[in-house]
């Protein structure tokens, strides 16, 4: 009996012990919560690939597209979360999880470098952080391009102050000479190519008003990424998108420009913009008209009005509307329309080169105003996040229709004023797909599809033909990619192939003398190109000391096909020189981060087997096609002195050299430097900005452009060839001020050569000619007034 009672105590114990285990377990199995969140950094763009991990559980997973991540069963109490990711600093963070509940978090990445923040889409056709680009890329951001704007709302002029490696702004309706790094510049509206390389105009950086620019974003050195012309590089206007948070708002801004030295130099300006979302919908309209006055310099002279921005008519309206499907499908529609009319009452009195200015006299120009009579782009675009799988497309379709007017010139047989017209038409796919390697690699893919129509043509507004209708099709597909291996190092890579067809209409050149003499029929035919370039590059982002990288990239351009044509002296295609400029780029550089202190710096140097250095020979332009190579430097450095006050600037350096005698070497007696329309004087600018009494902003920046003298004059005229002419330094001082009168209400005030410099702009030395020996503005104002409802 004994027994028995022993065995039920002990059995009623197993029971006991077995309940309490389970009520235990159950107990632990219910005190389990979750947690979704999201990853973004500073701009508020969600961060895709980032790991998140609770350590404490061994809980891992990452971001997708959108950012968003979830852990559904994580115990109750209070987790450490760590999030980490390339370019960003790590992020560790204290949740408190809580029974059977739901946890939503978000997390603010920090860029591992002040220098580095920027998010950017023109590198790769994707978002992402410039930590993430191996590759030198200068962006200017809506607060920069504010400031620039108030001291002149020329884009050539904003973009010399602030580009390094972009030579001086010309002070001209054009931009010939302002080369990016030696090289041309292919210039883009939202992706949209503005400039014509089949017979390079030079009016593509100022092509639309920075009133309605969101961003500018430069890629510096040869690029494959949108294709033909980016030989130096690229220039992408981001334009401004819809302020969501309002059904209804606006900016009404309207100014005087003028010198303070003359008369009859007073202008004015005016722009509104009206923007909102209704529903699923989302709107920006904006319109700018912009009259200047006379041009002067600094001693009061009337600035010489060929090709000058003085007495010029500017218009800019804008109109970009999205309807959001979901959240994840958008569909956008972008129209933009720039027109730039000169109006002069005064004609060219000529100079003596380094001696006299060209200035202008009162008198009646010879033929149609001068000037870009339109400019017009348009931009449909689809995107769909993870259309299928994880991945997100991006479809466009443009179109631009452009048309722009020269002056009367001399240089040709009954003299005239020639025209550029140029239309483009084209479709591109974009998809990016992120691939999962293992747990700790991960890959981003980027390819597309290029479709491009351009149709160029250049005549004399009196109908004779000065180059014939060239007409281009191109198709190319590309592949980018990129990795991030042990969670610092970026490496990216990728390839384009170029499939290029150009048909060219049979034409006469233009008469050397009465009754057609000199005319030579030139048969046309079809060009075609193919071929396949590559990129790679690396950047190590871990330490804010030093943040290196090094990038490889080449490039293709069809040559400027319309020079050749118009110079043609055989009488079929298929004799002239029209080998395309395939560029090979090399680049090293590195950024770095010293509490206050940010500082970086690059070395690059670039080759192409055939160049274009441009050469006059018996007053008729032609493209010198010998090897070149290109090598500079550029260093910047921004220092944050008080919490108020803030200094930095930036040297960037060029040379180039052209191998004559074609055998590998650039020091023979034959071997030339590359001349000043292409290789730029050394330019340093330094600025600063102090904000220390309320309500007010002032910005001060100093420029001063080097000096640059490789060449001699004709021994027996004693006078330059284009291009040749020796460059004298000049130093320019520029402010601007901004004062916040009330919430709504903002003066600002800009004035451009602050100490009135008598000086010549870059263009106007190196020309060499009394034509073309025409100063720089005197001090010139920019006072406006904006409203914001």
């Amino acid at each position: 009996m004994g027994k028995l009672q022993f065995m039920k105590h002990r059995y009623l114990q197993f029971l006991l012990i077995s309940v309490f285990t389970f009520l235990v377990s159950q107990s632990f199995a219910q005190n389990k919560g979750v947690i979704n969140g999201i990853v973004i950094d500073s701009l508020g763009n969600s961060i895709s690939s980032a790991n998140i991990q609770i350590k404490k559980h061994n809980l891992k997973t990452t971001s997708n597209k959108s950012g968003n991540f979830s852990f559904p069963s994580v115990p109750v109490g209070h987790q450490l979360i760590r999030i980490s990711i390339t370019g960003f600093d790590l992020l560790e963070s204290d949740i408190l999880v809580s029974i059977n509940d739901t946890t939503r978090v978000k997390f603010v990445l920090k860029e591992k470098s002040a220098g580095l923040n920027e998010v950017i889409v023109s590198a790769s056709r994707r978002a992402e952080s410039l930590a993430q680009t191996p590759s030198s890329v200068t962006v200017l951001t809506a607060k920069e391009l504010n400031t620039q704007s108030t001291i002149s709302p020329n884009l050539a002029n904003i973009l010399s102050y602030s580009v390094p490696g972009l030579g001086f702004s010309t002070n001209q309706t054009g931009n010939s000479g302002q080369t990016l790094r030696g090289r041309n510049v292919l210039v883009l509206i939202d992706g949209i190519p503005q400039s014509t390389p089949l017979r390079a105009g030079g009016r593509d950086i100022r092509s639309i008003d920075p009133s309605v620019i969101e961003r500018v974003e430069v890629i510096k050195g040869a690029t494959a990424i949108y294709g033909n012309g980016a030989e130096g590089g690229l220039i992408n206007y981001i334009t401004k998108k819809a302020n969501k948070g309002k059904t209804f708002g606006g900016y009404s801004q309207a100014g005087l420009t003028g010198n303070l030295k003359g008369d009859s130099t007073i202008g004015y300006r005016f722009s509104q913009q009206l923007y909102g979302r209704v529903g699923k919908a989302d709107y920006l309209v904006s319109g700018m008209y912009e009259k200047t006055g006379v041009y002067r310099d600094a001693e009061g002279k009337v600035i010489s009005p060929e090709y000058g921005l003085g007495e010029t008519k500017s218009y800019n309206g804008f109109v970009k509307v999205g309807y959001d499907f979901t959240p994840k499908q958008r569909l956008q529609l972008m129209y933009n329309y720039f027109s730039s009319r000169q109006h002069s009452k005064y004609i060219t009195k000529e100079g003596v080169y380094d001696q006299s200015p060209a200035i202008g006299i009162y008198g009646t120009r010879i033929g149609e105003d001068e000037g870009t009579r339109y400019n017009h782009n348009a931009n449909l675009q689809y995107t769909n996040q993870q259309i299928f799988g994880q991945t997100d497309l991006t479809a466009n379709i443009y179109y631009q229709d452009f048309y722009t007017i020269y002056s009367n010139s001399a240089s040709f047989y009954g003299s005239g004023q020639s025209a550029i017209t140029s239309t483009k038409k084209g479709a591109r796919v974009n998809l990016n797909t992120p691939l999962k390697i293992s747990d700790q690699l991960l890959m981003q893919l980027n390819y597309g599809l290029d479709l491009m129509n351009d149709k160029t043509a250049q005549s004399l507004v009196d109908g004779r033909l000065w180059v014939p209708n060239m007409n281009m099709v191109n198709f190319a597909p590309y592949l980018q990619a990129s990795t991030a291996l042990f969670n610092d190092l970026t490496i990216k890579a990728g390839l384009r192939t170029e499939n290029i067809n150009i048909d060219v209409d049979d034409f006469n050149t233009l008469a050397t003398g009465p009754d057609g003499a000199g005319s030579i029929a030139v048969q046309g035919g079809k060009l075609s190109y193919n071929a396949l370039v590559f990129n790679a590059g690396a950047r190590y982002s871990k330490y804010k000391i030093f943040n290196p990288f090094i990038s490889y990239a080449q490039s293709f351009s069809v040559f400027e096909l319309g020079r050749v044509l118009r110079a043609a002296k055989s009488n079929t295609l298929s004799q002239l020189e029209t080998k395309p400029i395939i560029v090979n780029n090399y680049e090293a550089g590195f950024s770095s981060n010293l509490g206050k202190l940010n500082f970086s710096a690059a070395y690059y140097y670039s080759t192409s087997k055939l160049g274009a250095n441009l050469l006059e020979v018996n007053g008729t332009y032609i493209s010198q096609r010998i090897p070149e190579r290109v090598y500079g430097f550029e260093i910047q450095a921004d220092y944050q002195v008080l919490s108020a006050l803030s200094i930095g600037g930036n040297y960037a350096k060029v040379e180039g050299k052209g191998d004559v005698d074609n055998d590998g070497k650039y020091d023979g007696e034959k071997d030339v430097y590359l001349n000043t329309t292409r290789i730029p004087p050394s330019k340093t600018t330094v600025y600063l900005k102090y904000s220390g009494i309320k309500n007010l902003s002032v910005d001060l920046n100093w420029m001063r452009v080097g000096s640059r003298d490789r060449f001699k004059p004709n021994a027996t005229t004693g006078k330059y060839l284009i291009g040749e002419g020796p460059v004298k330094s000049f130093d320019l001082f520029n402010v601007a001020t901004v004062y916040q009168l009330s919430q709504s209400l903002k003066l600002s005030l800009g004035i451009e050569n602050l100490m009135n410099k008598v000086y010549y702009p870059a263009i106007s030395q190196f020309y060499g000619s009394n034509v073309n020996y025409v100063r720089g503005n005197g001090r010139r104002f920019n006072l406006a007034v904006g409203y914001a409802f």
